[in-house]
Order: C-alpha cells, then sequence, then structure tokens
C-alpha cells in the first residue's frame, strides 16, 4: 500500500514540474521564430519571348579589287579606320595611263582637222555639181570621205572617254561608308584588274540578323506580323548579361522553306557602330498576344526533383507549400502561369532557410521590378485594355 502512496506522489511532483517548464519553453519558441522576407505576389501583363540565335551581317559588303592594272604608288588609309564613300584609298602609277589618254587627245585633235577638211571638199562638191563642174561619182566620194571622217572622230572620242576612265581608275576609292580592313596588298606590288582584292570594307552604321522561326511558332504567335510593322525585337551579343540592343523586323520571306519548315526573318538595328558584322547573337522576339499573369523573383521558386514550388505564407504565419508551373523570366522575375493567385504573400527568398511547415516571423517588403521589360511592344498596354 506504502509503495502506490509513494508511485502517485513522485508522479504528481513531475507532472507539475512539466507544467512548470511547458510555459517558458512555448514563450521560448516564439521568441525565436524565424524572421523571413514576404512579398504579395504583383499581377503584370506580359508577352511570351521567343529567342533564336544568329551572326550579325553588314548590309553592304566590299572586297575591293582595282577595275585597271597597274603598280601601287601610294597607300592612303589607316588600316582598320571608318571611311567614307569616296574616300581615297590607293593610288596606282597613272604614267602609262596618261600616256595613252595623251595620245588619243592627239589623235581626236588631227580627226576633227580631217573633218574640217572634208566637211569643206564636201560643201565645194555640192556647190559644183549644182553648176555640173564635177561628176556625181566625185561628189559622193567627198561626201562618203565626210562621213568617215566623222566617224572616225567619234571613235576616237569614246577611246579618250575610256582611256580617261582608266585614269580615273587608278585612284582606288571606297564605294561605300564603312570600317575599312587591313592592306592585302602592299606598296609597289603590281595588281591585275579584277582580280586581285586589295582589302574589304563593311558597313557599320546598320547590322542585319537573319533567323529562321519554324512554321508552328510563327503561325500561332506571329501570324499578323508584317514587315512593315517594324515589329520590335531586342538582341544580346556574346559576354553580355541583358538585351541592350533594340531593333525591329523589316523583312519576312515571302515563302516556307519546305526543307526545313522554317520562315526566313531579318531584324534590322540601325545607328549602332558597337556591332560588328559576324558576331553572335541571341534574338528575343515577342509573340503579339498580351496577358496579365503573376510575376515572383525568380529566387522565391524552389525545386523538388521535377516540380518547381513556392513557399506562401498561410494562417499564423506557417509557410506551405504551392505547386507552381513557371512561364517566361523578365530578367530576374519569371511568371507563373499557375499554382498562385493575385493576394498570395510569398516568402521572396525561397526555400533557402525554410521550409513548409514552419512559423516565421514575417518581414513585409515590396517586389521592385523597376527597369524591367515585361513587353517589348509599346502598344502592349494599349492592347491589353482594348481586350478588356
Amino acid at each position: 500500500m506504502n509503495k502506490h502512496l509513494i508511485a502517485i506522489a513522485v508522479l504528481g511532483a513531475s507532472l507539475a514540474l512539466a507544467g512548470c517548464a511547458e510555459e517558458p519553453a512555448q514563450q521560448t519558441s516564439q521568441q525565436h521564430l524565424q524572421p523571413i522576407d514576404v512579398a504579395s505576389v504583383i499581377i503584370k501583363p506580359v508577352q511570351n519571348w521567343h529567342t533564336y540565335t544568329t551572326r550579325l551581317e553588314a548590309p553592304e559588303e566590299v572586297s575591293l579589287m582595282p577595275r585597271v592594272a597597274g603598280v601601287i604608288e601610294h597607300i592612303a588609309f589607316n588600316e582598320g579606320d571608318e571611311v567614307k564613300q569616296g574616300d581615297l584609298l590607293f593610288k596606282l602609277d597613272a604614267r602609262p595611263y596618261a600616256a595613252v589618254v595623251a595620245s588619243l587627245e592627239a589623235q581626236v585633235v588631227s580627226a576633227e582637222a580631217a573633218l574640217s577638211q572634208a566637211q569643206s571638199e564636201a560643201k565645194r562638191a555640192q556647190r559644183l555639181t549644182q553648176r555640173k563642174a564635177i561628176s556625181t561619182e566625185q561628189a559622193e566620194s567627198r561626201t562618203s570621205t565626210l562621213h568617215q571622217r566623222e566617224a572616225q572622230l567619234a571613235a576616237l572620242k569614246a577611246q579618250l572617254i575610256a582611256a580617261n576612265l582608266d585614269l580615273e581608275f587608278t585612284d582606288i576609292r571606297s564605294p561605300i561608308d564603312g570600317v575599312i580592313s587591313r592592306a592585302n596588298i602592299t606598296k609597289g606590288n603590281n595588281v591585275l584588274a579584277g582580280q586581285s582584292v586589295l582589302t574589304s570594307i563593311v558597313s557599320n552604321q546598320t547590322m542585319y540578323a537573319y533567323f529562321d522561326v519554324d512554321e508552328r511558332t510563327w503561325n500561332s504567335s506571329f501570324d499578323e506580323v508584317t514587315a512593315a510593322a517594324h515589329q520590335q525585337v531586342v538582341m544580346q551579343k556574346v559576354g553580355q548579361n541583358g538585351f541592350a540592343h533594340t531593333g525591329y523586323i523589316d523583312f519576312i520571306d515571302n515563302q516556307i522553306n519546305a526543307a526545313t519548315g522554317t520562315l526566313r526573318v531579318r531584324a534590322r538595328f540601325d545607328e549602332n557602330t558597337a556591332l560588328r558584322a559576324g558576331s553572335f547573337a541571341r534574338i528575343k522576339l515577342a509573340a503579339n498576344d498580351v496577358t496579365e499573369q503573376v510575376i515572383v523573383p525568380d529566387r522565391a521558386i524552389g525545386t523538388d526533383l521535377k516540380n518547381r514550388f513556392v513557399l506562401t505564407v498561410g494562417e499564423g504565419n506557417i509557410l506551405e507549400y504551392k505547386l507552381v508551373t513557371t512561364g517566361e523570366r523578365y530578367g530576374s522575375f519569371r511568371a507563373i502561369t499557375s499554382g498562385l493567385k493575385a493576394g498570395d504573400v510569398i516568402a521572396v527568398n525561397g526555400p533557402a532557410r525554410v521550409g513548409p511547415g514552419m512559423p516565421i516571423s514575417p518581414n513585409t517588403v515590396t517586389i521592385d521590378t523597376t527597369g524591367v521589360a515585361f513587353t517589348l511592344s509599346p502598344t502592349a498596354q494599349h492592347t491589353l485594355m482594348a481586350k478588356k
């Protein structure tokens, strides 16, 4: 009997001690809740973007070759400089061509004198024929000589024009505005007309970017796009983080390539000397449709095997697991196509230090999207309002 009383007394004392210890423990756990940045999701009008790879091409590119043969006498440019149309680049030895011009000029003077004499004799023969003082045959011979002298003079003048052109072509000038490469053939070397490549020039004020859009994507997202509409695109060069270069579509091919099932499209980038022909680049093109979607920081999204999830703040500041479907990325933000709705509050920094079911001490912050482009088209907002 005494043993039972002793056991009951010990049990009662233990419960009393446990009750005393429980309240401080609860207070301690409440005081040490994890402080977590939270924010309400934002809703933005967005466009889906499609990315394509390409290499930049210059609208004008020239492999400079001489029009006449000769010896290079002078190189008049600095390699790698910008040149303007008409700038002197190479000068060939002009003396042989100048001699030909001088010879032809003398022949033209002689031919003009012969023509003058033939004109006088033809006029005299016409007067003598009226007086029956010369035979018809002699008169016709003088008229024929006159026509021959006219033809000879015309031929010599044509040869003189060609000779002057050859002389002019000894000054080799830039046919376009652009950036010149190095001189492939240097001073003192002989060059052949239409064969020797002296250097190359590429235009640099405008760049083209050709890319191929598959037929299905074009029909579903860009079917209403025309070259005249100047659909906006953005471009990223290798080594750049953002898409800093803005251009527009100015050419759409007239047929689908049956072999590849793609449509050739060209984007144009104007007045940007920082771009170089041959550069690898990525082009982003926005679809026409503008929709409102939930936007969250990309870091707020966690990965669980094959799933994407976001931690939301539920009742009692308890974190909840929300399975989401992600859409397009916009800078450091991501569109959520399903799983979240307006008004949901999320853990901004994701599951880095917390997990589902964990109570937290929320620190409300604002999601700042300043400077982030969610649409490429400047009329996207108006298009969305019109649909509403």
